[in-house]
């Protein structure tokens, strides 16, 4: 699912200052290439043994990613449950323990990046 007004969409950022405030908060930059990148963070629910993805897409608006000075804004912000091999089924509807984390991390995510 599109996760709506969490405040992200269209905030910019260095490529340095995102991924430092995107590793402080559990994130990890997993698909990139020239012009963007996401994000994730892995929520396990070990219950009912299933694993939930929060997605944070960004794009440069200027330079090329892996340089430190390139800026980035960020897209839409997703979570998906994730289905075998690979892939995120965001249609699946998910619990209300993990949205309360979403937003917290989103919030707290939002503050780095607005300092």
């Amino acid at each position: 699912m599109i996760i709506e007004n969490s405040g992200l969409k269209g905030l910019k950022s260095d490529l340095a200052h995102l991924d430092e405030s995107m590793e402080q908060l559990g994130f990890v930059r997993w698909q990139w290439e020239y012009y963007r990148a996401t994000y994730d963070l892995k929520l396990e629910d070990k219950k009912n043994g299933e694993d939930y993805y929060l997605r944070v897409n960004a794009r440069v608006e200027s330079g090329k990613l892996e340089q430190p000075h390139a800026i980035l804004y960020i897209e839409d912000t997703y979570i998906g449950r994730a289905t075998f091999p690979h892939g995120l089924d965001y249609q699946s509807p998910v619990p209300d323990a993990f949205m309360k984390i979403v937003e917290a991390k989103l919030a707290e995510l939002k503050t780095k990046l607005t300092q």
